[in-house]
């Protein structure tokens, strides 16, 4: 038997960078092809990668040898990707909210598409850092309050931290806690005592910490929870060949806070 890792969520250099290493069972098999793809309001992005071999380094060189083509399937057009100077196939034509649209990756023969609904983009209201009180010491937690549409149910969201520029944390939210159009999300972040803190989790004063929001779908959402537990790859999001991935249109919302534990009160 043999372990695969699986490399993922390459991000666009406006949205999000988070990696999650996963380990699969698998009889002796070839590479799979990993097709990570990012449509939003300022352009496009697609990663090509393979899977790699447990008892190998993470290989997490880009594929350049195939075609990427988007369709903007509600005004039957579409635009050819060309890779950049890190291997990612990209475009600068913007997505639009409300359009449908199929990423369609050629290579080595085989055809992988999906298709996806970019929704409408969401309010951030704001963010505030308070203190919590655990048992083990103060934890800094950051409350991301947004915009939901309270006249649809089960929409869900993506929210992703950043520090200083770097990717930090994510999770994933439903509309299940809004009140009345509004979510007000808690997430955890940095102990008080930074010298019992991991350097990853540590957050310091004058640190400028960035949360995105942007709306996705069901299968999206299911595809983000599997790879947070770590225990599968999440739904084929993919037609034709078999391939591991994800397509994501998406316009993204961000807010931006100092991080200032001063001046921060205790979470009521």
């Amino acid at each position: 038997m043999k372990y695969l890792k699986y490399i993922s969520l390459a991000m666009l250099p406006l949205a999000c960078s988070c990696e999650k290493e996963l380990d699969f069972k698998y009889t002796d098999i070839e590479p799979i092809l990993v097709i990570e793809g990012y449509q939003n309001e300022e352009g496009s992005s697609v990663a090509l990668t393979l899977t790699t071999p447990m008892d190998e380094p993470m290989d997490l060189t880009r594929l350049t040898d195939a075609s990427v083509t988007i369709a903007d399937l509600t005004e039957s057009r579409a635009i050819t990707l060309s890779p950049d100077v890190e291997g990612n196939f990209v475009s600068s034509e913007a997505g639009v909210p409300g359009h449908e649209y199929r990423l369609t990756v050629v290579r080595n023969g085989k055809t992988h598409s999906a298709q996806a609904f970019m929704g409408k983009p969401t309010a951030i209201f704001g963010l505030e850092f308070q203190w919590i009180k655990m048992p083990y010491d103060y934890v800094a937690v950051l409350q991301v309050s947004f915009e939901d549409n309270p006249t649809t149910a089960g929409d869900s969201y993506w929210v992703r931290i950043y520090r200083n520029g770097e990717p930090y944390t994510w999770t994933v939210v439903t509309d299940n806690i809004a009140v009345d159009g509004r979510i007000d999300e808690v997430i955890m972040t940095s102990r008080k005592d930074l010298d019992e803190e991991d350097d990853d989790e540590a957050l310091r004063d004058g640190d400028i910490v960035t949360a995105t929001v942007c709306p996705i779908s069901r299968s999206m959402r299911d595809y983000l929870e599997a790879l947070s537990t770590g225990g599968s790859n999440g739904p084929r999001m993919f037609e034709g060949d078999f391939c591991l991935g994800f397509f994501l249109p998406a316009p993204v919302t961000e807010s931006s806070i100092t991080f200032r534990p001063d001046e921060m009160e205790e979470y009521k």
